[in-house]
């Protein structure tokens, strides 16, 4: 298994949204991609249409997989739903709801490094902190009260204490948790729009968004970029642009 760690491409440092519904299309679109980046996320709606088989052909081009399903359930299930993931040849990335309390990500914890042989890499775990698609009206709305970015801190020093490699936060937090959580704590950043990026408004449902610059700035390791290169006229010239952008933030 391929060692997520950064290599000295900025490339390493990208993760490519796959949101489509068939594996046939996402096959056709990561070939065009997939040499240029560092990861491919596989979320719910592909996994959901395609299952395991989307892991294994689309690793088979060579980049490593960020399988995004953000488990979020009793321990024991999630502990099961984990051993599986990390058994898939080429994950590199699980993540799980920080939300689902101590217990669970403990025994996520034990569970990604469960069926990998003594001395191999494993997978790295993620814990997803407050979705990047709410505001704190909706968080209120939920019952989580106060400021996005204290949640977000409070959830990301919790899952690191118990094991945890590595948080999904917006931008607006990154700094924050870097500094409460240290170098070593992996920080990927969804919500990562280009200052060109042509996605309509009327479909964006991030609230807490940035540039790359921004991002990386910010003290991110992965930025995940999907309808800005997805949506674009020329996909692989997006995804470069955003490579290169990256390279000029380190």
């Amino acid at each position: 298994m391929t060692t997520t760690t950064f290599d000295a491409h900025p490339r390493s440092s990208l993760i490519v949204a796959l949101d489509f519904d068939s594996l046939s299309t996402s096959l056709k679109f990561a070939k065009q991609i997939a040499d240029i980046l560092g990861m491919i996320k596989i979320g719910n709606q592909l996994f959901t249409a395609a299952g395991p088989a989307a892991v294994k052909e689309i690793s088979a081009l060579g980049p490593g997989i960020f399988l995004d399903l953000k488990f979020h359930d009793i321990p024991n299930t999630v502990a099961g739903a984990v051993l599986s993931s990390a058994a898939m040849t080429g994950v590199q990335l699980v993540n799980v709801h920080a939300l689902g309390g101590k217990a669970m990500l403990e025994a996520a914890v034990q569970a990604i490094s469960a069926g990998v042989p003594m001395g191999a890499d494993r997978p790295r775990l993620l814990a997803v902190t407050v979705l990047t698609s709410m505001d704190q009206k909706a968080m209120k709305e939920v019952g989580i009260t106060g400021a996005p970015k204290l949640r977000v801190v409070k959830l990301a020093q919790l899952a690191k204490r118990v094991g945890v490699d590595g948080v999904v936060a917006s931008v607006q937090e990154a700094r924050a948790i870097r500094k409460a959580c240290g170098r070593d704590f992996l920080i990927v950043t969804p919500g990562v729009r280009p200052k060109d990026s042509t996605v309509e408004p009327k479909s964006e449902d991030q609230s807490r968004k940035a540039t790359p610059t921004e991002a990386i700035r910010a003290g991110a390791d992965f930025l995940v970029v999907g309808r800005p290169i997805i949506a674009a006229g020329d996909p692989r010239a997006a995804a470069q642009a955003i490579v290169e952008e990256i390279g000029a933030a380190k």
